[in-house]
């Protein structure tokens, strides 16, 4: 991190600071004691307070207890920033907006110092953690914009103050928060607001609820059929674009269509960073993805567990279903799939749908109350209440060899299935 004098971080937060003896400035912010490093400035979030003394025992420069732990996290990654030289690019959007972080970071690594969120770091936390990881020689930045109701992109845009914008999509989600596909539109939209006049923002073809946000004051740039940045081909490991009549061929570490989608938001913010085209496929070997986020990991005859349970909306859902299809290559199809959080009054319907997707997958868990749309939409499957009970549904039912998708909403703590399953493996 570009060094903030501890005079500074006492001006800027206010709270109780306590500095390690001969300390004077700070290396790094961190929010977990346990990645303390020395040198780092430690702040207690929550509960964090209890951890201080551990934290300066590691090595920290300071602790503060701030009276406001999201003002102090957002006042410093705004001190960070302001010493930065880095462009910052920031990349929000209803389905996909990890994975184009990832894929971006992947490409530009190779060319320009780079840093890119950790993760989903992409909140009140995540997002100044991340421009808290600048550097003197940093270039590239690649911040992520979460969102769950109106204003919370603008206020993140506040802090980071991105040079480009990248929308990834527009698609049903937080719709408890924001009412219709209009206000996801308005809500993703105050990135666009956020950017500098001239600054490039890429945007999908296929979202007309972005359109009134768009005008002449920025470089808009539009991926997908019939925009500047289109795919051509994808046929693993092999993947052809054709950016701003530039063919450009990449050899890819992913298998999934739905991340070849993503690669175009990708490489649309890579040539808007003007780094070379021609040498594009350097990076895209190395692509590395945030977990829970389609890892593939095998299982016992052949088998394969595709985890995908970080998150759930119903874009998310058919693109996952699309991909267990096409990577069964005759295996039996197994998908274990949780309900959809924050989807309003249609919740219901949306399940239903993304339940007919479904139908044709040879075995079909449903969990959560919500999820019997799910079965009602396929025409058939098995409903549990609890992960509990959908865990062993699954173990009672699992052959070798089934290729099996896990999918929920965040909150349902899906996860707890791959490692029900590897463990299985394990044994």
């Amino acid at each position: 991190m570009i060094p903030l004098p501890v005079r500074e971080i006492a001006r800027l937060c206010p709270g109780k600071l306590e500095t390690a003896s001969g300390a004077e400035q700070v290396s790094g912010v961190q929010i977990d004691s346990r990645r303390i490093k020395p040198g780092d400035l430690f702040v207690a979030v929550r509960s964090g307070e209890a951890f201080t003394a551990e934290a300066l025992e590691r090595g920290a420069a300071a602790s503060l207890v701030p009276e406001d732990a999201l003002a102090a996290l957002a006042a410093l990654g705004r001190a960070v920033r302001g010493r930065a030289s880095a462009r910052v690019v920031g990349i929000t959007g209803s389905v996909g907006k990890t994975s184009t972080k990832d894929i971006l970071a992947g490409l530009c690594a190779p060319h320009a110092r780079t840093v890119a969120a950790e993760a989903s770091y992409n909140a009140e936390l995540g997002v100044p953690l991340t421009l808290c990881r600048l550097e003197a020689d940093t270039e590239i930045c690649i911040v992520e914009l979460a969102m769950r109701g109106f204003g919370q992109i603008a206020e993140l845009c506040e802090i980071a103050q991105p040079d480009i914008g990248v929308i990834t999509s527009i698609t049903p989600v937080h719709l408890e928060f924001v009412g219709s596909l209009d206000g996801v539109a308005r809500a993703k939209a105050e990135l666009i607001q956020a950017l500098p006049d001239g600054a490039p923002v890429i945007v999908p073809t296929e979202a007309p609820a972005l359109e009134p946000f768009l005008d002449d004051r920025l470089d808009v740039v539009r991926f997908g059929p019939g925009g500047d940045v289109t795919l051509e081909s994808f046929e693993p490991p092999r993947l052809v674009a054709r950016v701003g009549g530039v063919q450009v061929e990449l050899e890819v570490s992913f298998t999934a269509a739905h991340q070849a989608a993503n690669t175009l938001p990708a490489l649309a913010a890579y040539r808007a960073l003007g780094l070379p085209l021609a040498e594009a496929g350097r990076g895209a070997a190395e692509i590395e993805f945030s977990r829970l986020r389609g890892e593939e990991i095998p299982l016992d005859g052949g088998g394969m567990l595709i985890n995908d349970c970080w998150n759930a909306n119903p874009a998310s859902m058919e693109a996952s279903l699309a991909n267990l299809r096409a990577r069964a290559e005759g295996r039996r199809t197994v998908a274990m799939l949780g309900e959809m959080a924050e989807l309003g009054p249609d919740a219901e319907e949306y399940h239903r749908q993304v339940g007919r997707e479904a139908a044709g997958v040879d075995l079909l868990i449903a969990i959560g109350p919500l999820a019997r749309g799910y079965v009602e939409g396929a025409g058939g499957g098995i409903w549990a209440e609890t992960v509990e009970e959908g865990i062993a549904e699954l173990e009672s039912r699992l052959q070798p060899g089934d290729i099996v998708l896990v999918k929920a909403s965040r909150a349902l703590g899906l996860e707890a299935v791959g490692e029900a399953l590897t463990s299985v493996r394990a044994a």
